[in-house]
């Protein structure tokens, strides 16, 4: 007897705890409320069919149409656009420097001047035998014009043959000498060099580089689906982490004619005035590639559902839901440009669409809240 009193008195305790913390269950509630809740509709009061008039309540937004900007964006390095690394072409002694580091000079201007001394020299004894040979020549000639006749055609063709080869060996010999003096190839910025009056220098031995930086060529990739957009003269935009901030503008001088079969993308040089002087070649640069499509219809990505057919767009005509079929062409965060058969002044549903189906009445939830209630 005591069990069963402890049994009923706990159960009581459980029972009472319930509906102090839930109420009475549903079954038990009135009548009247429960046709309170049925004229509400599944979906709550206010949302789903408001008033009780059967349409729909959904969010509707006019479709736009605006352009798609296709970016592509690189990281490059830069190189001056004529540049040249001077070199000796022959071997000697130094004897002049004039190499002061990041000077600007002139195509033509002296940098370097090796011991010429015997070049001199064999280009005197040169000029000599030049002067011998010719002078050979002449008198030879005044005696055939004489009438002497021990000067026969084979004397005067050698003669001639000997001036024409002592004129080769001036030549040769200016040139030897002309070579000992090393002047700048390219007009442009020295860099630095290590040549110091005194050294010996060897034949084709690195002396200094010479940078003209007038304008800049910026070397990047660019992936393969980019190819369709490159075209010489078309404008890039640059910018280099040694100057934030400040963009720069280039354009497309040149791009390679295949695909590199490893990395997928294509080589492109871009060329970027510098009259201020302020990029320096060997710069790194993030370079950016933009292509604007013609106007495409854009909605909000919310507005595509999507089915066994696949992607589609609910709209609305005369005030009940109608579907068109579409096609994204491009995505970015939360809109889609799609390709969709409906004039640009269509309404179509960007918040409700899952509730939706053919030719149900639709209202906008907009509309709806702006009614007198």
């Amino acid at each position: 007897m005591n069990k069963t009193l402890s049994v009923l008195a706990s159960f009581s305790i459980v029972a009472g705890a319930y509906l102090w913390s839930f109420g009475l269950p549903e079954v038990f509630r009135s009548g009247e409320s429960d046709q309170a809740a049925a004229a509400q509709g599944p979906g709550g009061p206010g949302f789903g069919r408001p008033g009780g008039g059967g349409a729909t309540t959904v969010v509707l937004t006019k479709l736009a149409m605006q352009p798609y900007a296709d970016t592509f964006r690189a990281i490059g390095s830069s190189e001056a656009v004529r540049s040249a690394t001077v070199t000796s072409d022959v071997s000697g002694r130094v004897v002049e420097v004039n190499l002061p580091a990041n000077a600007q000079v002139e195509q033509g201007d002296v940098l370097i001047q090796l011991d010429a001394r015997a070049a001199k020299l064999s280009l005197e004894a040169a000029q000599n035998e030049l002067q011998q040979a010719s002078d050979t020549v002449a008198r030879y000639e005044r005696l055939r014009q004489s009438g002497n006749s021990t000067v026969s055609e084979v004397t005067i063709s050698d003669a001639l043959l000997a001036q024409r080869l002592a004129e080769a060996n001036v030549g040769l010999a200016q040139l030897t000498l002309e070579d000992l003096t090393i002047r700048a190839p390219v007009s442009g910025r020295l860099g630095l060099s290590d040549v110091n009056i005194g050294d010996f220098i060897s034949a084709n031995d690195a002396i200094v580089t010479i940078d003209n930086s007038s304008a800049l060529l910026v070397e990047f990739e660019l992936p393969e689906r980019s190819v369709g957009f490159l075209s010489l003269g078309r404008e890039v935009t640059l910018g280099t982490p040694s100057l934030t901030g400040r963009p720069f503008q280039g354009e497309i001088t040149s791009f390679d004619s295949r695909i590199d079969g490893v990395t997928r993308s294509v080589t492109v040089k871009a060329r970027v005035e510098n009259p201020d002087d302020i990029l320096w070649p060997g710069m790194t640069f993030t370079v950016r590639l933009t292509n604007l499509s013609e106007p495409l219809l854009v909605v909000p990505t919310t507005a595509i559902t999507w089915s066994r057919e696949g992607a589609s767009i609910w709209f609305e005509n005369e005030g009940v839901a109608m579907s068109a079929p579409a096609t994204i062409l491009f995505r970015r965060d939360e809109r889609a440009w799609v390709d969709v058969d409906l004039p640009t002044d269509t309404k179509v549903v960007t918040e409700g669409a899952h509730k939706l189906r053919l030719g149900a009445a639709i209202t906008d939830v907009n509309m709806a809240t702006q009614e007198p209630t």
